[in-house]
């Protein structure tokens, strides 16, 4: 491993971080600004967010190719009509990786009796909001700006329009001066706006929300972390001197406070959670075996295949909240086609306000109240509801009209065609990885002989987390994939606190052992003790 990626010797050197308490916090004058303060921070304008390839002005970097993580690796199988129909038979509606959840009991008793979906098994390792960060993450970090669904394509053809560094660009947009828009005053509070009970994002008359990317929109738990991130970064601005509030200094130090706090919890919190503590202490004590590239681009393995494991992860439906439907939990399926276009949908799509549209973090997260639930387990099992995605959902190059299978399984296969993917048997051996058995992968080799040999990675990967890990994590293939991209571009940001001071620790206030996402919502102020449910 080259001296530009070496981390620290294990992940338990980032620590627990001191004992800190709100009220010191909120008294400690100009909180860091010696140790942190670093100037303006290159990030994305939204123009380039919706996929203008010009630059915004100012650092902000031009838009930027895709990588391969194995480029001697040949793809999975040789594009062919046959092929095509074997990829949308596996994945479709009604198949095998449908996991047949009885949709006509309704969202509420899918979540009180679990027993009902017996193909879709809970993780009692990770709670529900896990997914939702995932999808956050994805959005931060990577958008094709323009390669066709199943249609071979070069990476020369297609650009990335995010900035691949966890800076939180999808948040900042620029800054107040370049993405006025996004912003309530010069000195670089957020726009925020009320949905009724609580907050919303700020939306235009037709209800599109004014944000960095309008991915953050696409259902109500990503809507939710988005606004709550609006207003984190609003309260730590607010906690600043009031002296540093001039030339955008306090807003250049409350950026750098929140995206330090974030990438902390990706690291600590988050990333373990998805491929295990084992991996990323591996990776810390011993560096990378597959990361190659010194520049951070996102690879196609990631992004394409190993990343998209989240989508195993999402429940039929979710209660958005206990009390916000005219007093009842309002419960929800995550997507419902017959509700798209209703100006209060019954769904958990975005794009909408009103009094009930807002989340409820004790579902999603864990307040030591009793009432967060679990997300699913990691396997080829993919809820029901995301097997025909309403229109609206699905993410296509701007202004372009949706093709293609509305099953989201059957559209990430397509996407191996795309990008030429490697099969997870070759990237295994290439990891040095007993690879599955064809018993392990039978059921893809009866729909096409060839796939029980040479398997896409995104069904593989979900299987070998099954096989491997009871579902509780990733497997060693999908796991050494994201942590090592996740951990790689960390460290290849020169603003991130990996880079910039590895002996760091979170300054916010914290409840328990150490910081974590229950603690970023309590100084955001949506936690459920400030809002009162």
């Amino acid at each position: 491993m080259s001296n530009e990626l070496e981390l620290p010797e294990s992940s338990s050197e980032l620590g627990k971080p001191a004992r800190s308490t709100r009220r010191k916090f909120l008294t400690r004058a100009g909180f860091g600004s010696a140790a942190l303060a670093v100037g303006p921070i290159a990030v994305a304008s939204p123009v380039a967010a919706m996929g203008n390839g010009n630059s915004g002005g100012g650092n902000t970097p031009a838009p930027q190719r895709f990588t391969r993580l194995f480029p001697n690796l040949e793809p999975f199988a040789e594009d062919s009509v046959a092929l095509q129909e074997a990829l949308l038979e596996l994945g479709k509606k009604g198949g095998i990786m449908d996991a047949k959840d009885p949709l006509e009991v309704g969202p509420i008793r899918l979540i009180t009796e679990p027993e009902l979906s017996p193909n879709n098994r809970d993780n009692p390792t990770q709670t529900a909001g896990t997914t939702f960060v995932a999808q956050f993450l994805d959005h931060d970090l990577t958008r094709d700006g323009g390669s066709t669904l199943g249609s071979p394509t070069s990476l020369t053809k297609s650009l990335n329009l995010r900035t691949p560094s966890f800076d939180l660009d999808t948040v900042y947009g620029g800054d107040p001066r370049t993405s006025p828009e996004l912003y309530a005053d010069s000195e670089g509070h957020f726009l925020v706006e009320s949905g009724g009970l609580f907050e919303d994002l700020p939306r235009s008359s037709n209800q599109s929300a004014i944000i960095g990317d309008p991915r953050n929109d696409e259902n109500l738990m990503i809507s939710g972390i988005q606004v709550a991130m609006l207003k984190f970064h609003n309260n730590v601005l607010d906690s600043l001197d009031t002296r540093l509030h001039k030339n955008l200094r306090a807003f250049n130090e409350a950026r750098q406070i929140v995206q330090w706090h974030w990438q902390w919890l990706v690291v600590n919190e988050f990333l373990p959670q998805f491929v295990g503590q084992e991996m990323v202490d591996d990776i810390f004590r011993n560096g990378f075996k597959v990361w190659r590239t010194r520049s951070a681009q996102i690879p196609v393995e990631f992004s394409t295949a190993a990343y998209r494991f989240g989508h195993s992860m999402v429940r039929p439906s979710y209660r958005a909240n206990l009390a916000g439907d005219n007093g009842d939990p309002f419960f929800a399926f995550v997507f419902d086609p017959d509700s798209q276009g209703a100006p209060d949908p019954d769904d958990l799509t975005g794009g909408r306000r009103s009094e009930r549209r807002f989340i409820g973090w004790q579902t999603f997260f864990d307040f030591n109240d009793g009432e967060v639930r679990p997300n699913k387990r990691i396997d080829t099992m993919i809820s029901s509801a995301l097997m025909n995605l309403p229109i609206p959902t699905i993410d296509t190059p701007h202004g372009a009209a949706v093709t293609g299978p509305r099953s989201l399984p059957a559209r990430n296969f397509l996407r191996h065609i795309t990008w030429g993917i490697p099969s997870g048997q070759e990237i295994a051996k290439q990891m040095g990885v007993d690879p599955l058995s064809a018993g392990d992968l039978r059921d893809a080799a009866d729909i096409y002989a060839p796939l029980g040999q040479s398997t896409p990675l995104f069904f593989y990967i979900l299987r070998e987390a099954d096989v491997v890990e009871d579902g509780l994590h990733l497997g060693p293939v999908g796991g050494r994939i994201v942590a090592e991209t996740f951990l790689a571009l960390l460290r290849l940001n020169r603003n991130s606190y990996l880079s910039r001071n590895r002996d760091w620790k979170p300054t916010l206030p914290f409840e328990g052992d150490r910081f974590d996402m229950t603690d970023l919502l309590r100084f955001a102020g949506v936690d459920p003790a400030t809002r009162g449910q």
